[in-house]
């Protein structure tokens, strides 16, 4: 056990006013989930380096579903763009010797101050690829002290870097160990069995597979002949089809549906979707019903479960820290849809777009968050009506990173690793400086480019940042851009 550390009886205020007791200075706080934020980027990516090869950028798909839109409407369309155990790794043992915990400055060089970021980040918002609009906040997650600022509270179109707000609502509201739950009912007269959509988009064909076995099971304890076999969405409401309409990097958006509604085996990126996936998933699952051995009197028909219908089977998903993961460092649309939804009906709000708004607007703003300006369209950051402000997510970051709020920590852990995954893989060479020292959510739409997440500077300090830009005409240089201002900001002064 650590040794207990003295506290001073000053230091820097947190921004309600109250001194901010670095994580690394409590007994029994956690350091090392403090060292795995700032330090796993670069010492715990063997892991993860298998999975590079398999994880990319999805804006591309996005982009082509774009213009198809856009041909349409005659106006600019909307957005795009496996998560790990929710402990994460342990971090390697050279780790201290490589990165001190955030705030730890034994044998450290002084804190670059404003004037030095504003060297160092003021000619590269500047660069005209970043379009016509820019801004960009800085915060030292140890002390919550904002350390840049440009634009901090201008609304601005964040793209997929929403996904940041949607997963610490969602973590917020109902915890990180908690499951998404879809079930099978039996009617009272065991004559309907019942499959109960919750609202798990990563269901798939073997959790189906046992729902049918466990339902099978409990008809063959009744003795029961042919079932009648329904399958209730009835959970959500609202329209199905996100405002950007049909497309390759979002389902209809449904409480049941396997597979995120893909017509191919892919579990990332853009696929093909069915446009019923709940009746989809319906005909997968009574297929398995046959082949458990309950025959069905025809296909399954859409309903709600029986009044007085006991449940005899459930399925349970991964906890909702590794749903966070995966929709961060994929940019999985479905998933962050999915989140908004469950944050709704946590709230008692209706599980729409609109009841998701207020439920994930209500959760940010109880979290004492700068909302000013800010719209939570939706889930993904597929909507162009999407605003929030730079200061709103590094701020938020910077409190995902702090000890008051460990529930959020996914949200951190699950963000991109620059040079090794998800939709970073490709943005950094093995050479670059930054390369494992940054961890961002990425966001592309047309004429739209933004960043957002964390970064270890020289000094070893964890900084978390935000960068949105809108107006940009060429997105690869838009994301250079963006990438080299991230690059300054782990380059630091050394």
């Amino acid at each position: 056990m650590a040794e207990p550390v003295k506290r001073p009886t000053d230091g820097p205020l947190n921004r309600w006013g109250k001194w901010k007791v670095p994580k690394y200075l409590k007994r029994g706080s956690g350091r090392d989930d403090l060292r795995l934020v700032a330090g796993s980027a670069v010492l715990g990516l063997v892991v993860a380096a298998g999975a590079v090869l398999a994880a990319g950028p999805w804006d591309s798909g996005q982009r082509k579903a774009e213009r198809v839109r856009a041909a349409v409407l005659q106006r600019a369309g909307g957005a795009h763009h496996e998560g790990t155990a929710p402990d994460g790794p342990a971090p390697a043992p050279s780790a201290p010797a490589v990165l001190s915990a955030p705030g730890a400055t034994a044998g450290l060089t002084a804190p670059a101050g404003a004037s030095a970021l504003e060297t160092a980040l003021g000619p590269l918002l500047d660069a005209p690829a970043l379009g016509s609009v820019r801004t960009a906040v800085v915060v030292d997650a140890s002390t919550g002290k904002q350390l840049y600022a440009r634009g901090a509270a201008t609304p601005m179109t964040p793209a997929s870097t929403v996904k940041i707000a949607t997963t610490a609502a969602a973590l917020s509201a109902l915890g990180p160990a908690h499951r998404i739950a879809t079930t099978v009912t039996l009617s009272p007269d065991s004559r309907t069995l019942t499959l109960v959509g919750g609202g798990d988009p990563t269901l798939d064909k073997a959790a189906l597979r046992a729902l049918a076995t466990d339902a099978a099971g409990s008809l063959r304890d009744g003795d029961a002949g042919p079932v009648r076999l329904t399958y209730d969405t009835s959970r959500y409401s609202g329209p199905a089809l996100h405002p950007i309409g049909p497309n390759e990097n979002i389902a209809p958006v449904s409480a049941l549906m396997a597979d995120e509604g893909r017509l191919d085996k892919s579990d990332r990126g853009p696929a093909l979707r069915t446009d019923d996936p709940a009746g989809d998933a319906a005909r997968v699952f009574a297929g398995l019903l046959d082949d458990a051995g309950v025959a069905t009197r025809s296909g399954p028909s859409s309903g709600r479960s029986p009044a007085g219908a006991r449940t005899v089977a459930t399925h349970l998903s991964e906890p909702l820290s590794a749903l966070v993961e995966r929709a961060l460092t994929n940019s999985d649309n479905d998933i962050a849809e999915a989140l908004a939804r469950q944050t709704a009906l946590k709230a008692g709000e209706p599980a729409s777009f609109a009841g998701s708004r207020r439920a994930v607007t209500a959760r940010l703003e109880a979290l004492g968050l700068p909302l000013a300006g800010a719209r939570l369209a939706d889930g993904s950051g597929l909507d162009r009506a999407d605003k929030v402000t730079a200061g709103l997510l590094a701020e938020l970051l910077a409190l995902a990173a702090g000890p008051d709020h460990p529930e959020l920590r996914p949200v951190l852990t699950g963000l991109p690793v620059a040079g090794f995954t998800g939709t970073l893989g490709d943005r950094y060479t093995a050479t670059s400086p930054a390369t494992g020292l940054i961890r961002a959510k990425t966001g592309t739409l047309t004429g739209v480019n933004s960043l957002a997440g964390t970064a270890v500077d020289a000094q070893g300090r964890l900084l978390t940042f935000a960068f949105l830009a809108s107006g940009s005409t060429s997105p690869a240089e838009a994301e250079a851009s963006l990438d080299a201002l991230a690059t300054a900001l782990a380059e630091g002064t050394r």
